[in-house]
Parts: C-alpha cells; structure tokens; sequence
C-alpha cells in the first residue's frame, strides 16, 4: 500500500513521543486516527481531544469497527509494544499492513530536504533548536520531534510549502536506517543501547551505514572528536562541529549573570552575540549543531539566528527549571531527561557552573534493566560528583528484570557517604523533608510526574 492510498491509520503504543507526532500529522491530514497504550498520559489526552480514538485496552473490542478493514487502514507499531500485543497481533495475522514508525517517518520526510539529527545525546535538544530556527524565519518547516517544544506546545510542525523537514533520527532498533537525510547531524557515538547492538564497534558501524544514506546533492555535520569512520556517498560534503574547533565553532564566549552569549564561527566568517534562551553550557555545543545545519541550507542570516536563538523555549524534559526561587538561599528544582552517564555528566556540570558552591542534591531514575548493567560503574562515578544522591528505583519501559539488576548495583559504586535509596513512591516525601538547596531529578522514566508534587509542597 503507498502512503497516498492510506484512509485511516492505528497506533500500536500512540503514547510514545515519536509516535504521537506521526498521530498528529495523519489528523491534520483529515484522516482518522486510532490506537492503544498501556497508560494513560497527558499526551494521549490531548491526542484524544486532537480527535484521535484512544484506548488503555489490550483488547480488539477496543478496536473501532472501521479499523478493522484491512483495505486503506496503515498500522504503525513501536517496538516498545510487545509482540503479544492483541490487536498487533490482530492486525498481522489478517495481513494488514503493519509498519514500524521509522519507516513510516522515512517515507514520509523522503520527498523532502531533510535535516536528520543522530547521536547518543543532543537529538530532541538540536532538532528543536533547528525547527524554531527555521520556523522563525521565511521558510519555515516540518518537524517531526522527539519532544514537546515549549511555547508550540507540540512535538510537531508543518509548512505546506517549506522543501525542508527536520527529523531526530533515533538510533534505537537502527531506526535511523529508514532515513534519506539531505543533512545528517551525528552529535555523539558514546556506546548505548548494548542491549540491541552487543558492542561499541556494531554501534559505530550502524552510525558509519547512517552515513551511506545521505543525498549525493547533501551534506554530514559532525561533531569533532567522535569515533566514527563516515562512509559518505560522493558529492557528500563534510563539515565539523565543536565548542573550540571544526568548521562550525564558538568563539568569545561569555557566561555570568544568568546568560550565555557567544560568536558563532562559520566557513564563510562569524555571526557574533548569539545568546541562549535557555542558557547551560551544554547548549553551546547544542546550538552549533543546530545552527550548522540550518546554515548548510543557505538559510540562515545573523538576525535569524540572533533572534531565534534568544527565543527558544526549549523542550519539556530537557534541563526544565520547576522551582527558582529568588534569593542566594532559593530553592532550586531542575529535571533533566538525562539517562546515559555522559548526559548526566553534563547535566550535572551544567548545575555546577550555574550554582556555583551551592549544594547539589542529584534524585536519579535509572532507566532499563539492561543500561542500568551496562553501564553501572560509569553511573555510579558521575553521581560521586554530587553533594547528596538519592536513586529510586529503576524504570523498565520495554524491558523485562534481569536477574540481580536493581539500582543497588549503582548504589553500592557511588564513593558519597551523602546517599540514600528509595522508592518512586517515597520520593516526594522524602525530598521534602530534607534541606535540599538545588535539586536535579534525572532520568528518562517516569520520576518527573512527581517533581509538580513535591514543588506544590516545596512552595507551601
């Protein structure tokens, strides 16, 4: 079935980030829309008053009737819904056609330039940046993000008439794969996902193959020092990417009085005073990767990036202030989506350049059994840098236990006496009877849904 014959479409896991910006761009198309998630969310909420038919059933009499007609309907799946699934299960056994949600994203984004955001870490944050970038200026974009972006409330954006699409381009599953980038944007290759790619060098080479998918007529931007061996087509053509160095990097950069300000260096002169509307210094580097890429379309001039770099909102989850309170002595609530130890790494520096001899208190969820053995040591260093760390309990998603996995292993490593373990359950009143002065809850579970709670209590 081509995607121009598809009269209705249902989601298996239409919860998922991703997936809700594929749910609402069929629903600007007119089409109707349905699906299934384990749970309900603030985003399957608002999906259901977009107009999609939401269900919390693993049940085909959850399934409405005119979805269960195999001509016109597309099935778009996550891996993260198990095979066991009833309707999936439904779906492929009646020979419906069932397709992951990266290949439904490639065919959709093909016939457009598209600016593809790769790596480790810095996906949602660059793709973001790049999406205001461009929607700020004439020509605008679609963007299909891996976070909802503040101030438009979505994670999706649409221009009927921009050549341009930007897309995070997810390395899970080799997802990535399914992409045609016209710019492909490879912020880190710090090993993850082991669990799908056994090995550093397979996560590489599925990096390097990414490479291989790049338009003849594109161009790869990536970021100085990585591992990665790009295997470009010819015609590609290479720049780099760095806070101090590569084609693209920054140049008199200054921090204090709660702002970051910079020049930014490119291959054809420098755009100077580019400040950060949300200002840590991870997003130096973030905010060069996003505004060489906006620049490799031609697009970009020194008052666009002036101005839309002092107005990003930035994305839910990504280094999001819940409490600043005034004062040297306010409390401080930040949640940060961090879950690999070199995004808590620099979640945590980032704190520390903001508040200088405060102290920190670092709640950390872990996130999959299977990271959680992977990279316990790595964990457990970072989190030695805090002053105080408490680590709740770790987060499944997809992931069945593993034998002898729980944060303890974490716990146990962590060289701070200042520590304590506890349950998701127990966080809010723990925390609100400690003396915390500046707070960072971590992880890309679900330890956010309580941070609101504990500042309610915080505030009384």
């Amino acid at each position: 079935m081509e995607l121009n014959e598809t009269k209705r479409v249902y989601f298996a896991g239409i919860g998922g980030i991703g997936m809700a910006a594929l749910a609402r761009y069929y629903l600007s198309l007119g089409l109707p829309v349905a699906g299934y998630d384990r749970t309900e969310s603030e985003l399957t909420r608002e999906l259901h008053a977009e107009g999609a038919a939401v269900s919390y059933l693993d049940s085909m009499d959850a399934v409405p009737e005119e979805f269960r007609n195999a001509e016109g309907t597309l099935v778009v799946y996550t891996p993260a819904v198990p095979e066991s699934n009833v309707p999936l299960s439904f779906f492929r056994n009646k020979c419906f056609e069932v397709r992951k949600r990266a290949w439904v994203l490639g065919q959709i984004t093909r016939g457009s330039k598209s600016l593809c955001f790769s790596g480790t870490h810095g996906k949602t944050t660059t793709s973001s940046m790049a999406a205001h970038v461009l929607h700020s200026g004439p020509v605008g974009c679609n963007a299909f993000l891996g976070g909802i972006l503040k101030g438009y409330n979505s994670n999706l954006m649409l221009s009927a008439t921009s050549p341009f699409s930007v897309v995070e381009a997810d390395e899970y599953d080799r997802s990535f794969h399914q992409l045609t980038p016209y710019i492909a944007v490879v912020n880190a290759t710090d090993p993850d996902h082991l669990d799908i790619y056994g090995t550093e060098e397979a996560y590489l080479e599925s990096f390097a193959h990414f490479t291989e998918l790049i338009r003849p007529d594109g161009f790869l931007l990536v970021h100085t020092g990585l591992k990665l061996r790009p295997r470009t087509p010819q015609g590609v053509r290479t720049y780099t990417f760095g806070r101090n160095e590569g084609d693209f990097h920054a140049d008199n950069i200054r921090i204090g009085g709660g702002t970051i300000v910079f020049d930014f260096v490119h291959p054809e002169g420098v755009i100077t005073d580019i400040e950060l509307g949300i200002p840590v210094e991870i997003n130096i580097d973030n905010a060069l990767s996003a505004l060489g890429a906006v620049w490799l379309t031609g697009t970009l001039t020194p008052a666009l990036a002036r101005e839309a770099m002092r107005s990003y909102p930035g994305v839910e989850r990504r280094f999001e202030f819940h409490l600043k309170e005034d004062g040297p002595d306010g409390h401080v609530v930040i949640d940060d989506y961090a879950h690999h130890p070199d995004e808590l790494r620099q979640s945590i520096a980032s704190v520390r350049a903001l508040y200088p001899g405060r102290k920190l208190t670092v709640a950390f969820q872990p996130h999959l059994y299977s990271r959680t053995r992977d990279f316990a040591p790595e964990f457990a260093r970072v989190l030695s840098a805090a002053d105080e760390v408490v680590l709740i309990d770790i987060y499944p998603a997809r992931e069945e236990p593993i034998p002898g996995v729980t944060s303890k292993i974490i716990f146990d490593r962590i060289k701070s006496e200042n520590k304590e373990m506890i349950s998701k359950e127990d966080f809010v009143d723990t925390m609100k009877n400690r003396n915390f002065e500046i707070l960072l809850t971590v992880g890309a579970g679900d330890l956010n849904l309580k941070v609101p709670l504990l500042v309610a209590k915080v505030r009384k």
